[in-house]
């Protein structure tokens, strides 16, 4: 699993973030945490997965790439569309794959 350096933290979180990112890479529960990655298929813009799904010893953890976190299913939804339209005011396009990978190497 990897995180990006500039990560998307939700308000409601953000003072727990580290130690909920460390819950999260160590299988610990974590309730009601939404994680915004690449998605897994190329149709797709985002994906919103729940964090207790990474609990699982099967989850295919290591293709993950986190680029956001958020408390509550409508929340992360919103991050995503805050995700998007930053994307897009930057770029004119909805790459967020090479937006977000640009950004991490500066």
């Amino acid at each position: 699993m990897h995180w990006y350096d500039k990560l998307y933290v939700g308000e409601s979180i953000q003072k727990g973030a580290d130690r909920l990112r460390w819950k999260i890479e160590h299988r610990a529960g974590t309730i009601d945490i939404y994680l915004l990655t690449f998605p897994s298929n190329r149709e797709n813009l985002l994906d919103i997965i729940p964090a207790v799904e990474l609990m699982q010893k099967s989850y295919p953890r290591k293709e993950l790439f986190v680029i956001g976190m958020e408390r509550g299913r409508d929340n992360a939804m919103q991050m995503a569309a805050d995700i998007l339209d930053e994307v897009y005011h930057e770029t004119g396009s909805f790459d967020v794959r090479s937006y977000i990978l640009s950004q991490e190497e500066t």
